[in-house]
């Protein structure tokens, strides 16, 4: 092989090698290949850098802004439970209240209703102690009148003094109370 590289390099003048290019092809492609790569390192290779910069500005940016409301949610979130733990709280706090005013409200109403019925039981026994005045000093005046019919019929005279009446009508219904007394002890 080495024999046919030197015969190949002899005989450049003769013939041309079809796997060689020709030395003024590999010097335009060379200037061509100096000028595109020039024009890809001055033009497309900032504006590259600049879109992948921007994309990486904004990846970043949207990863920054994606941890910002992460942590603007979760501070939300706290402030959220804080609020609702005060809540509960001031709803446990109103019920107490409430409790303890329909306690007291209760104890209250037994309090009015207990005077009420104790001013009801007072009238009431007001009543009957005027009412049994009453019937006792009508029944002392029938009674005495009764009395005097009789003690008249029975002594047969008349007693038309009212003073003599009132006196022997006191007189006996003082005797009768005494007896009445007396009955009652035993």
């Amino acid at each position: 092989m080495a024999a046919t590289i030197t015969l190949l390099a002899a005989s450049e003048g003769e013939v041309p090698n079809p796997l060689l290019p020709a030395t003024y092809d590999i010097v335009w492609s060379i200037v061509c290949l100096v000028i595109v790569g020039f024009v890809f390192w001055k033009f497309v290779l900032p504006m590259f850098q600049k879109v992948l910069a921007d994309r990486t500005e904004q990846i970043e940016g949207g990863i920054q802004r994606a941890e910002d409301a992460q942590a603007e949610a979760k501070i939300a979130l706290e402030q959220y439970r804080a609020q609702l733990a005060e809540a509960r709280t001031e709803a446990a706090q109103i019920r107490e209240e409430a409790r303890t005013q329909g306690q007291q409200i209760i104890a209250d109403m037994k309090v009015q209703a207990q005077d009420e019925s104790d001013r009801i039981v007072a009238a009431g026994h007001s009543q009957l102690v005027a009412q049994r005045q009453q019937i006792v000093a009508e029944l002392r005046s029938d009674l005495g009148k009764t009395a005097v019919d009789l003690a008249e019929k029975v002594i047969g005279e008349s007693l038309a003094d009212d003073v003599k009446r009132a006196g022997t009508v006191d007189r006996f219904l003082n005797e009768l109370d005494a007896v009445s007394a007396d009955s009652a002890r035993k």
